[in-house]
């Protein structure tokens, strides 16, 4: 079965404006012809690279929609054009810009850079943007300075900015009321514009905030596999968090610049580091990038990534772990995760561990190590509960104040139980798949190490404050037949029998694990109570009239959730009368504040009840 064709990526501010040239009588027909497009042939014309520049929507016969991407990415709106009559304001070509993937990067600019950073870039003076397209972990827009630059003092808000503020809210408490359910192409377009209006007033994090909202909207309108209910709900919380904030400060002396964020991550000069390599991961995101981060430990502690990311599909995968570690070392981001080791001189490193391609960065092989000898073994003999503290402690950081790389990773050893991974100093813990596109081997490798119970094992994986029981694993080692030790990115590599130990050759589970961490049952209906909200909006809200899960948190102690769930309930019903016994307009500011509320509360509690549950 053959994979159809990919349209290339839009610029942000490109697909903001994509209505625009539409008369108001057909932009209430844009959702409409948004899922016609789905339908619609695509013809693409690719690179050497496998990188899509060229793309051909055929509608019908005589109509055709053309999106010219140079540097991989659709940068201006003069890139998108249309045979009809009407264009540019026609329904073609509004619809195939609203169904591409978002990019990473902001437009023009930032797509050259993507192209020329390996080659112009100056030590000091790489492009953030261009790195950051490669790595879509990392915002493009969204960050703060170096961390050696003295902390800047609260600014004023301007009247624009302001404006942008309160417009970006309204959008945004638009969106959370009508739910996933009822958010179509109009609404994503409209909180397009809004952010595109933001970052032109200088409001940087709240701008990206919105964009990473739309991109969710945009995986769940398309069914893509890798959208989650309560990643969209973790960041529609971010942004109305930032906009109340923003919103208070307006009213007030001036807003702390952390809420305000900058325009790029620079990169910095740094002294010569020696590299130890850890490991790969994959990287498929639903804005069209693929590629691969390798992770490496730094001699100060912390980890560094080296990526190569760029327009493509999961196909891309295989060839960007073949890509060279910057400098003319000779060594691919596979041998260095493989147990490699690298030496940079004269390297660019952004504020969140990034290494630049920059011209000026030279790099010589050095030796690497297993990850029972040092300097990495150390990362597996910190306490889980102190790991997962810090682990949680990074997913509360906004994206664009995340001062190192990996900041949500736990280095855990143990034994397979029936149950998980019975972590040493900790609960046992289910072993989770980070992706489960059949494209990636995650969850086939899963299942092969879970089906050998006794087996000794140290895991890379991620945190997922959503799925408590359990952790994303990302790398594996063990040791296999004859004494071979096995280290798998599991992500890369599909794993077969033949190396892992027979079960005769195993010990038996201990008999005292302690079982994966639960939260309460009742905190547990508040969380699904918040996701409910975002996927059905306030209707769904709204049901809860007899309050039930209110009396239910009150009864086991939880009374600030008790308020919280009585608060969203009573103003998702808030219905009111005028003196004329007219129904007043519902209020959606005062929902989305309590939805807010409700939502801050779940994830300071669910911290704090987590990290207790990973406490010895």
């Amino acid at each position: 079965m053959s994979v159809p064709p990919t349209l290339p990526p839009v610029a942000v501010e490109v697909a903001a404006t994509a209505l625009d040239p539409l008369p108001a009588r057909l932009r209430k027909r844009v959702d409409g012809a948004v899922t016609k497009a789905a339908g619609w042939q695509v013809t693409v014309t690719e690179d050497d690279g496998g990188t899509v520049v060229r793309a051909v929507v055929r509608v019908d016969d005589e109509t055709a929609v053309t999106l010219t991407a140079p540097h991989g990415v659709v940068a201006t709106a003069d890139h998108a054009t249309c045979t009809c009559l009407l264009a540019p304001a026609c329904l073609h070509r509004a619809a195939v810009l609203l169904r591409a993937p978002l990019a990473e990067g902001t437009g023009e600019g930032e797509a050259r850079e993507e192209a020329d950073e390996a080659a112009e870039g100056e030590a000091g003076a790489s492009s953030g943007s261009a790195e950051a397209a490669r790595n879509p972990h990392a915002d493009t827009e969204s960050a703060n300075s170096s961390p050696t630059a003295p902390a800047p003092r609260d600014r004023a808000l301007t009247g624009a900015a302001t404006a942008a503020v309160r417009s970006l809210w309204s959008v945004a408490a638009d969106v959370l009321v009508a739910g996933v359910g009822g958010v179509g192409a109009v609404h994503r377009a409209r909180l397009l514009h809004a952010a595109h209006s933001a970052r032109l007033s200088g409001l940087h994090r709240p701008s990206m905030a919105a964009v990473r909202v739309v991109r969710r909207l945009g995986e769940a309108a398309s069914g893509a596999p890798e959208f989650r209910l309560a990643g969209l709900t973790a960041e529609l919380t971010e942004l109305l968090y930032v906009l109340r904030a923003l919103r208070t400060a307006g009213d007030a002396s001036g807003a702390d610049p952390a809420l305000v964020g900058t325009a790029r991550r620079a990169y910095r000069p740094e002294r010569p580091l020696r590299l130890h390599g850890l490991f790969t991961e994959p990287v498929v995101t639903a804005s069209g990038y693929a590629g691969a981060v390798t992770y490496a430990l730094a001699p100060d502690g912390r980890l560094r990534t080296v990526a190569d990311v760029a327009p493509g599909g999961p196909d891309r995968v295989a060839r960007a772990t073949g890509s060279s570690v910057p400098g003319g070392a000779a060594l691919s981001l596979r041998e260095l995760s493989d147990g490699g080791g690298v030496t940079l001189t004269g390297p660019t490193v952004s504020p969140d561990g990034r290494i630049g391609a920059g011209r000026s960065v030279r790099s010589v092989r050095s030796a690497g190590a297993a990850w029972t000898e040092e300097p990495l073994d150390a990362l597996w003999q910190r306490a889980p509960h102190l790991q997962l503290a810090d682990a949680l402690a990074w997913w509360g950081t906004p994206a664009d104040e995340r001062a190192s790389a990996g900041g949500d990773l736990v280095f855990l050893r143990g034994a397979v139980t029936t149950g998980g991974l019975a972590v040493a100093d900790g609960p046992t813990l289910r072993l989770l798949a980070p992706d489960e596109r059949p494209e990636l081997p995650y969850a086939e490798n899963l299942r092969l190490l879970a089906g050998r119970t006794g087996l000794p094992l140290r895991v890379v994986a991620r945190v997922d404050p959503d799925r408590p029981g359990g952790v994303l694993v990302l790398a594996a080692a063990w040791t296999g037949p004859g004494g071979r030790t096995f280290r798998v990115d599991l992500g890369l590599r599909r794993l077969d029998r033949t190396q892992l130990p027979p079960h005769e050759a195993l010990d038996a589970v201990p008999a005292l694990v302690v079982e994966p961490p639960a939260l309460p049952m009742e905190l547990g209906l508040l969380r699904r109570a918040v996701d409910r909200a975002v996927a059905g909006g306030r209707p769904v809200a709204a049901a809860d009239t007899d309050g039930g899960l209110p009396r239910r948190l009150s009864a086991v102690g939880l009374s600030t959730a008790a308020h919280c769930a009585h608060r969203l309930t009573d103003t998702a019903t808030d219905r009111r009368h005028d003196a004329l016994g007219r129904l007043r307009p519902a209020d959606p500011e005062a929902y989305a504040e309590a939805w807010l509320a409700t939502s801050l509360y779940t994830r300071a509690a669910t911290a704090s009840l987590l990290t207790a549950g990973w406490t010895p």
